[in-house]
């Protein structure tokens, strides 16, 4: 199955997802008077890219920033198979915990096996990218969402599962309790096709409603 959608390649799309919200939802409404337009965050694909969401999981973007810089530092070119060659002690020394040790030597395998193709990944439909993804040992859905999201920019990515939009779209309804994750992914049709736009503005949200110095994933 083939993907066919918008793409979030640019400021301009940000721009253009941001006023179609708006003319239909009150909640991006509020959402945009607080944060404004929401950052692009783009990055690149591949094993690199898939690589730089994991080593960010679970931590602060300071603690990951740091940790990935002295990754792509020591793993010259940064590839699956120049990784393959490293030691566990040699990565947990760079801050990598064995989790994602072993997450990465996972993504790696199915790379140089070819049981993982990114060039399919970047064309084929969602379903397909989660299937594939989730496929491999240490892949859950969020890391599988947020790559959809922010290396294919999808714009329609959407990452339920989530404890910062969780929590931001509690504030953000006034609701009693953080919605599960099944309960944000009925919420959020309503910001359908640009989910992956309310994503960026709740992630800005939060960090301002919550006075954080971060609020997104990568």
């Amino acid at each position: 199955m083939v993907w066919s959608g918008q793409l979030i390649r640019s400021e301009d799309d940000i721009r253009e997802g941001v006023e179609a919200l708006k003319k239909c939802c009150k909640f991006a409404r509020k959402m945009h008077r607080v944060t404004g337009d929401p950052p692009l965050r783009r990055r690149n694909g591949g094993f690199k890219g898939l690589a730089r969401i994991v080593v960010g999981q679970q931590l602060s973007i300071a603690s990951a920033d740091a940790i990935w810089k002295r990754l792509e530092a020591e793993v010259k070119p940064f590839s699956s198979r120049q990784l393959a060659g490293f030691k566990d002690e040699e990565l947990k020394v760079l801050g990598l915990s064995g989790s994602k040790i072993r997450t990465l030597r996972a993504i790696a395998e199915a790379t140089e096996n070819k049981e993982l193709s990114f060039r399919k990944l970047a064309s084929a439909h969602e379903d397909v990218v989660m299937d594939d993804l989730v496929a491999i040992k240490g892949i859950g859905p969020w890391t599988a969402n947020i790559y959809t999201m922010f290396c294919l920019g999808r714009a329609d990515s959407w990452a339920a599962g989530d404890l910062a939009l969780q929590y931001a779209t509690q504030d953000l309804m006034a609701l009693a309790e953080k919605p599960s994750a099944d309960e944000l992914e009925d919420i959020a049709d309503r910001w359908r096709p640009w989910r992956g736009v309310a994503a960026r503005m709740l992630w800005s949200y939060y960090r301002k409603v919550r006075n954080l110095k971060q609020g997104s994933p990568v």
